[in-house]
């Protein structure tokens, strides 16, 4: 797909950044967990709710919502190794946190705990329902898809095939970034990512202070990594909310619902809501609609 070949670096970068909110302040009731391949704090009590960052996020990206859900349940904020500040470790990432989360689940006693997802961690969230479906709940997915590369293919029926040689020129660039340049790829793509300035700036500092080679081990493991096959599997009701407020016009809008929808097109109880106000990170440009959302599937 020569086209591929011709795509800007920040463009790539719509689902290949994430951010997480500076600061922020925990309840007292928080304890730390870890595993191999991610920490975990926890907030609240109540059903379990397990709460997944995006590609270059922590725990803190999540606290606000976390917070205003903790008095009805028990967040478990994952931080995922090798970015935004947290330990790398080497070799492949999202299979390990996956087997982690597992193994996580079964040791707290956490019965079918709901999965909410920022894209990267919405990823995991249907790789986890597809490969475990009667170990976890709910699922939402805050703009993240079982698989990445249509979006910026924009073509439904991309494959895994097709893209690997970028995946691949993608890892082999990342690994040989350092901070700043890592910062500077951040920067092309930040305006799709939040709508202030304030935020677009936690997004370059949050790039900082991962480790490029853990991103582009990650991106390319989202990258050739085709999860539309197994959502069938998925028991649980599902929430995808889409945020298209980075799209120029009504036809992009459109096109971009049919993909996400074509998506979970095969998963039984699943569900596709727009945000047309919100960027990437609906956590920042739109936290009272996001919090409305979450706790209405929830409590359903």
């Amino acid at each position: 797909m020569k086209k591929h070949n011709k795509t800007k670096p920040g463009f790539w970068a719509y689902f290949a950044i994430s951010l997480t909110i500076v600061g922020g302040v925990l309840a007292a009731n928080v304890k730390a967990e870890t595993a191999d391949s991610f920490t975990v704090e926890v907030i609240g009590k109540g059903k379990p709710v397990i709460m997944i960052p995006g590609l270059m996020s922590d725990a803190r990206v999540w606290r606000p919502t976390a917070e205003a859900l903790a008095s009805d349940y028990q967040l478990h904020l994952i931080s995922i190794a090798g970015f935004a500040g947290t330990p790398a470790i080497s070799g492949e990432i999202l299979p390990r946190v996956q087997r982690d989360l597992l193994n996580y689940i079964e040791q707290q006693q956490l019965q079918q705990p709901a999965l909410v997802g920022h894209s990267l961690g919405a990823f995991l969230a249907f790789s986890l329902a597809s490969n475990a479906p009667t170990k976890v709940g709910t699922i939402v997915a805050v703009d993240g898809l079982p698989y990445l590369a249509p979006v910026f293919s924009r073509e439904a029926n991309t494959t895994v095939a097709q893209v690997t040689p970028q995946a691949e020129y993608f890892k082999t660039l990342y690994q040989g970034m350092n901070a700043e340049q890592l910062a500077s790829m951040a920067n092309q793509g930040v305006q799709v990512q939040a709508s202030s300035v304030a935020h677009q700036q936690q997004v370059v500092a949050m790039a900082a202070a991962s480790d490029p080679a853990s991103v582009g081990q990650a991106l390319y493991e989202l990258l050739t990594t085709d999860l539309r096959p197994n959502v069938h599997n998925i028991k649980s009701n599902v929430l995808l909310l889409g945020a298209s407020g980075a799209l120029q016009d009504e036809a992009q809008r459109a096109a971009a619902k049919a993909l996400y929808q074509q998506q979970i097109a095969t998963i039984a109880h699943a569900r596709l809501e727009f945000n047309t106000e919100s960027r990437h990170f609906i956590m920042l440009d739109q936290p009272d609609w996001l919090i409305s959302r979450i706790a209405q599937v929830l409590e359903n």
